[in-house]
């Protein structure tokens, strides 16, 4: 009988002599992690290019970082086929509640193992750096055991079905995978930055999520994905992001200097993409979180009322607002997280760059360039905004004049 022990072991018949005839067996899977000839890892890593020059380099390049871009939308589909058979589980026994042993969680780290492992066989850009959300740290305690081979049972079905990869990982393999993505990233370097399991709420309510991915080149984001599963791929025609009759699944993906496109997430010639051309807030909706624990609602729509927008928020979990918005389908996105949240860079990284590629502008409340080298941190001034070039002065006007009005409530308390 095969046994796991790294490498899975073909099988063979015994027969009542004593000479064992083996069967014809298919190929046998590789352990991970792989050798590191299989990772096709450069042995020194090249030098990179100072961060002015990127965006002119992508400019004069016919196919700026168009290999990393290739196997990072292979990365987050196949991270995608993971966390829609849980999901589906998820809707189905009625889970509404993200605990250390929920599928939520099976799915968060099965996301993030397929990732790491995509980018690692796919890329060979030297040394491989990824900053993600999630560690092995719980997995390895006392009473972890069954999740831990629950998720590695997952990861493997899901290798299997893609058929992508002769690999087959253990449980040692799977807590390596996992710590593929302790990095903390940095101003120097190349660092994949990945949120495995963007809306956790939506995930769970059978709404709103992605997978999203973002390559950092000496401190810039030069590309990103999302993955968006449960997105039209279309447009979002009411308030709860969901469009009936349309193909559900869209694949956001940009490149610094190349534009933003969106396909299916299960094939699709891509279509490139723009945000909304709207000059008058009044014509303008604007997207918001979900969950109002995630952002401040009446800041918001103080926010909105300000600018005269007519039409009603519409909220969704996770950066399929920032697709959504890169698309036109809506024309503002406003996140005003509750003082004392920091933001993360996975969860910005990916989706900032799909809208400044569609044309549009990502800042926080100040109008400063969102700083994605500074570590897992955003260094920001209250929240972001994000909207085209049209709206941006005025919007940028009325957010600072809101938040002004709502410190000064805030000191009279």
């Amino acid at each position: 009988m095969a046994a796991r022990v790294g490498l899975l072991l073909p099988h063979a018949l015994l027969v009542s002599s004593s000479r064992a005839l083996p069967l014809p067996t298919p190929r046998a899977r590789l352990p991970y992690p792989p050798p590191p000839i299989l990772l096709r890892r450069a042995s020194s890593r090249p030098r990179r290019a100072s961060p002015r020059l990127l965006a002119v380099r992508a400019m004069s390049s016919g196919n700026p970082y168009a290999a990393e871009l290739a196997a990072a939308k292979k990365a987050v589909t196949l991270a995608a086929r993971l966390c829609k058979t849980v999901q589906q589980d998820i809707v189905h026994s009625g889970v509404q509640a993200k605990a250390d042993k929920s599928p939520v969680t099976v799915a968060d780290y099965g996301s993030q193992i397929l990732v790491s492992l995509a980018l690692k066989m796919d890329v060979s850009s030297g040394p491989f750096s990824l900053v993600a959300e999630e560690d092995s740290e719980e997995l390895r305690k006392e009473g972890a055991e069954e999740i831990l081979e629950e998720i590695t049972d997952l990861v493997n079905e899901t290798i299997v079905d893609d058929g992508s990869y002769n690999i087959s990982f253990t449980k040692e393999g799977i807590l390596s995978a996992i710590d593929d993505g302790k990095s903390e990233g940095g101003p120097s370097g190349r660092h994949w930055v990945l949120d495995p399991i963007d809306g956790t709420k939506g995930f769970l309510r059978g709404g709103q999520y992605a997978i999203a991915l973002a390559l950092l080149d000496e401190g810039k984001v030069v590309l990103g994905v999302l993955a968006c599963p449960n997105l039209p791929l279309s447009s979002i025609n009411n308030l709860n992001g969901n469009s009936s009759g349309d193909q559900v699944g869209a694949l956001f993906s940009a490149r610094i200097g190349c534009g933003a496109e969106v396909e299916s997430l299960y094939g699709s010639p891509p279509q490139k993409i723009s945000v909304c051309s709207i000059d008058n807030p009044v014509n303008a909706s604007f997207f918001e979180s979900y969950e109002s624990a995630h952002s401040m609602h009446d800041l918001t729509g103080s926010i909105a009322e300000k600018l005269g927008v007519q039409a009603p928020p519409v909220r969704i979990d996770s950066q399929a607002k920032y697709g959504a918005l890169a698309r036109g389908d809506g024309a503002i996105y406003l996140r005003f997280p509750h003082k004392g949240y920091r933001e993360k860079i996975w969860d910005h990284a990916a989706g900032s760059i799909v809208v400044t590629e569609a044309g549009g502008i990502v800042t926080d409340a100040a109008g400063n360039d969102l700083d994605f080298s500074k570590g897992r941190f955003l260094d920001l001034n209250t929240g972001i905004i994000a909207t085209n070039k049209n709206l941006m002065p005025s919007l940028l006007k009325v957010v600072q004049e809101a938040i002004e009005e709502t410190n000064q409530t805030a000191s009279l308390l």
